[in-house]
């Protein structure tokens, strides 16, 4: 693994697990695994995973849990956890501008949102790709208003949800624009969910 990205393990609502080169993160229901999970499909040692042998946006799947693996940069060491490990932090410190940012190769679009969600954040997320930047403004963790050259509103919030290449960035404590979107993060993802099934049948 390169000194400039870290690979972690995430898994809504938990807090993401950072992976060690060369370690090994357990997975189970037991007290002594770094990856805990409260299920019933899960044995007390599951399973056990290592960093070497994953590709960013792998996902593995234990019952209704689903984890994801990611690389972020070192720099954002901070956002992974508090200290006790038992809510998603994702960043460390309130700063007038906090940056967020990666390539979507190395972190699914889906994560970072989950992500800006369960740490209520509020500021613009900007999505680069090959097709044109689209901006999404976050209140409280929740999508307000979203923007592209060719799209306002859904049609550019699911614009977004549908991106599988390019990179982000994601700047806190800027001006948002007026509220247009009128469903929660979970309602964009579900939706988006909904019509990438629908468009492969």
């Amino acid at each position: 693994m390169g000194s400039d990205r870290r690979a972690i393990l995430f898994c809504p609502p938990l807090a993401p697990v950072e992976l060690e080169s060369d370690s090994r993160v357990a997975i189970g229901r037991g007290r002594d695994c770094e990856l805990p999970l409260f299920s019933d499909s899960a044995s007390r040692r599951h399973a056990e995973v290592y960093p070497h042998t994953l590709r960013p946006g792998d996902r593995i799947g234990i019952g209704a849990n689903v984890i994801t693996f990611c690389r972020v940069e070192s720099s954002l060491s901070g956002f992974l956890s508090d200290p006790a490990g038992h809510e998603t932090m994702v960043f460390a410190r309130a700063v007038a501008r906090e940056v967020f940012r990666g390539e979507l190769a190395e972190m699914p679009i889906f994560v970072v949102l989950q992500m800006l969600e369960m740490g209520h954040k509020s500021g613009e997320l900007e999505v680069t790709t090959d097709a044109g930047v689209v901006h999404l403004w976050l209140g409280d963790g929740q999508p307000l208003h979203a923007a592209s050259e060719k799209a306002q509103g859904m049609d550019a919030a699911m614009a977004i949800v549908g991106t599988t290449r390019g990179s982000f960035r994601f700047v806190a404590n800027v001006e948002t624009p007026a509220r247009t979107l009128q469903v929660s993060m979970t309602e964009l993802l579900l939706e988006a969910s909904r019509q990438l099934d629908e468009a492969r049948r």
